[in-house]
């Protein structure tokens, strides 16, 4: 369906050109649109909007219907899937695995991946691999329905924290709404709360964006909890201290983006100890062993893409 990252000032449409014009981003088909084109393109836009960068091959995909088909999937390939079974500790014993669960199971491997989001540097700690991992709560609304006429995924290119917003139109004509404010979750009963101060600023940043939603109802709101590192960029790739024990985690709010090709990158270095795609620079050693690496950006601030 195609999405777009819109911005309110000129600096911004010059970082959105530098990362189009970018060598890594050569494949993504980028086109910067400007002015009166934009408008002309897009004529729903607030009239604060300057310029947008307009990716054709993104889409959205509900998460709801997403991942468990990709579990169904899973369980049909020969994978054992235990939910509800929270894991209490994890050690290597020899040359093996042992994973507890607070209910008493124990499961053996020989290699151990650990993807367990927010969660994912309290298992990394018992390996002796802190990690500064951030644990907070996206806000989430949904406006009532309306007739369905905004395929396209939009947001806010923006260093200000408050004007990021973006959304999406689901066929039954919702708006999906999401950015702005996040809440600090509570992690021991795992719950994110959401704020009412956070939908307020969702509504003021929407009628910015797009002006013909100012007099939508909005029906519900939900938060989650996601992690983040100081980086921006998650952890993944093989542990800095222990054989067979791997890492992907902390993907600051882009997991569900990338989960599909993280989970093809993270088979094929488990299974055959290397991988054809560029992952150093999520190297856990750089938070373990900040002076062993050096770790380039490898995303944009504000644009949900990731090279």
């Amino acid at each position: 369906s195609g999405h777009m990252r819109v911005c309110y000032r000129e600096d911004e449409i010059a970082e959105l050109e530098a990362y189009a014009a970018a060598p890594e981003a050569r494949e993504l088909d980028l086109q910067i649109i400007t002015g009166k084109a934009l408008h002309a393109r897009f004529p729903f836009l607030g009239a604060q909007v300057k310029g947008g960068s307009y990716a054709p091959h993104d889409g959205h995909a509900n998460p709801r219907l997403a991942a468990p088909a990709f579990a169904r999937a899973a369980t049909r390939a020969g994978a054992s899937i235990r939910e509800r079974t929270e894991v209490a500790a994890v050690q290597k014993v020899n040359d093996q695995f042992h994973v507890t669960t607070t209910d008493g199971q124990l499961f053996i491997a020989e290699q151990l991946l650990i993807t367990a989001g927010a969660w994912g540097a309290k298992l990394a700690e018992q390996f002796d691999e802190a990690v500064p991992l951030e644990a907070n709560g996206p806000q989430m609304s949904v406006t009532e329905p309306v007739p369905y006429a905004l395929p396209t995924v939009i947001g806010v290119f923006t260093k200000i924290k408050e004007e990021v917003i973006y959304f999406r139109q689901i066929p039954r004509g919702n708006l999906i709404i999401g950015g702005g404010n996040r809440c600090k979750p509570d992690m021991i009963n795992r719950r994110a709360y959401f704020k009412p101060e956070s939908l307020l600023n969702q509504m003021q940043q929407m009628s910015r964006l797009l002006p013909g939603v100012a007099n939508l109802n909005i029906i519900r709101v939900w938060s989650g909890i996601e992690s983040y590192t100081p980086d921006s960029l998650p952890i993944m790739g093989p542990s800095g201290k222990v054989k067979g024990l791997f890492y992907a985690f902390g993907f600051c709010g882009h997991g569900f983006q990338l989960g599909p090709g993280v989970g093809d990158v993270m088979a094929e270095l488990i299974s055959t100890g290397s991988t054809r795609t560029l992952i150093s620079p999520f190297d856990i050693r750089r938070f373990t062993e900040p002076t062993a690496l050096t770790m380039p950006r490898m995303s944009t601030p504000g644009t949900g893409r990731l090279i």
